[in-house]
């Protein structure tokens, strides 16, 4: 997994009616028909396709992923409850495929939020009015943010920073650029010892040979 320290990039609104986007469920962010694969890679076809994509399977120039200023995001800023339906692991890996490291939302479903950091995407939330603030200096004409996990702030393109809470075990976890098995194999000679002494303590745990 990629470290997460921090991050210069494009920002994305993802919007509407004038207000980030509100309860994107994972099948918003990739439908069903994109699942049937294991890999991680080339998902981002699939990303957010019925809102991409118009009934002909043509691109909507509308949509804003399609704009050309914001075809490379690295940053999505929503509305409550991002995430929300099935847990699909599928949209995270979506994300990161099209190149989103970072989402920047009032709100989280929580297996969503756990997924990301699996994958290497930093959830970032704050308050509503903050949010729409964002969003709205992101659809003007400087679009770059600045996201700092180690202060844990995001910085605008007027200069406004804003802070924001993250678990400590996580943050080390994605500045390390290491997913839950990745931070238990950090222990791996401590586990080693441990099962050598076992095994020397209470051998009957082994079966028979």
């Amino acid at each position: 997994m990629t470290p997460f320290t921090r991050l210069d990039g494009t920002a994305a609104p993802l919007m509407d009616k004038g207000k980030p986007m509100s309860n994107v469920d994972t099948d918003m962010i990739i439908p069903k028909q994109f699942l049937k694969t294991t890999e991680r890679t080339g998902l981002a076809k699939g990303l957010f396709y019925e809102l991409k994509t118009r009934a002909d399977g043509s691109e909507d120039p509308d949509f804003v992923l399609n704009r050309p200023q914001y075809a490379k995001a690295s940053i999505l800023i929503a509305g409550d409850n991002f995430g929300c339906g099935s847990s699909r692991e599928h949209a995270p890996w979506a994300l990161a495929d099209q190149g989103i490291t970072c989402i920047i939302a009032p709100s989280f479903a929580d297996i969503f939020h756990n997924n990301c950091y699996k994958n290497g995407i930093l959830p970032v939330r704050l308050p509503a009015d903050v949010c729409d603030k964002l969003a709205a200096e992101a659809g003007g004409p400087n679009h770059v943010f600045s996201v700092d996990l180690q202060a844990q702030t995001v910085t605008t393109p007027s200069g406004e920073v804003h802070a924001f809470e993250v678990d400590p075990g996580r943050k080390s976890n994605l500045i390390a650029g290491l997913d839950e098995i990745g931070a238990s194999l950090t222990a791996a000679s401590a586990i080693d010892n441990f099962e050598d002494q076992r095994r020397l303590t209470t051998p009957w745990l082994e079966g028979a040979r």
